[in-house]
């Protein structure tokens, strides 16, 4: 589990489920106003539809929300324990990330060898990568970027091979160093002669054992890899 995603947001990761800002205030709304059809209510939400996302966090992340039903002393919902360390593991996060005055990237080059929609799939030094492109034919030369907290940082034995419709980037690689503040560590990872960064927190970092020579496996989204035609 790697606990940065995305370009400049926060988000704890577990099991491919990310836990964004927008999940931490649905959680906090639910606090402020004891229950999840008034907090729905509050954020413009479907009732439905919040209480979905809320399973599909709980499946991953543990209880978040104790619901009560009606009765004498009437229904309503609130927040767990785990909830609020998440909440508290969120902040801390977000805190970090926004105190980093710019989030390295990864920068490859490539041949375009096939598009689907605005997914475009190119050949580079270190395999096949796909990302977003606007406007690009196959065979035109790209440049692709890779931000640091788009990087999700995995253990081999516990990472599984995507299949064929999945949408990440996968790599393995060889941890070079890794440094970096109190909270948000900076890892340099060699893949096959390139160097990726990837934003990792220092609890992910420990529990990985991320040292130099470390083998891990990188995961990133096709939807978080800019492709910028270079002709």
């Amino acid at each position: 589990m790697t606990d940065v995603r995305g370009r400049g947001e926060a988000a704890l990761v577990e099991s491919d489920i990310e836990f964004t800002g927008r999940d931490a205030t649905l959680l906090r709304t639910i606090d402020e106003t004891g229950s999840v059809a008034s907090a729905s209510a509050e954020l413009g939400r479907s009732r439905a539809r919040a209480l979905s996302r809320i399973e599909t966090l709980e499946s991953a992340f543990g209880m978040l929300v104790e619901r009560r039903r009606g009765g004498s002393g009437g229904g309503g919902s609130r927040l767990t324990d785990g909830a609020r360390e998440l909440l508290n593991r969120y902040d801390r996060l977000a805190a970090a990330l926004e105190a980093a005055a710019a989030i390295p990237e990864t920068v490859l080059s490539g041949t375009v060898n096939s598009i689907d929609g605005e997914i475009a799939t190119v050949e580079t030094a270190i395999g096949t990568v796909r990302g977003i492109g606007h406007e690009l034919s196959i065979g035109d030369r790209v440049q692709i970027r890779i931000g640091a907290d788009a990087v999700t940082v995995n253990d081999p034995e516990r990472d599984a091979e995507p299949d064929a419709t999945s949408a990440r980037n996968r790599r393995p690689g060889s941890v070079v160093s890794i440094g970096g503040g109190e909270t948000v560590l900076e890892a340099a990872i060699d893949v096959d002669g390139t160097t990726f960064t990837a934003l990792v927190t220092r609890e992910s970092a420990d529990r990985l054992g991320l040292a130099a020579d470390r083998m891990v496996v990188l995961t990133w989204k096709a939807t978080a890899t800019r492709l910028v035609d270079r002709q």
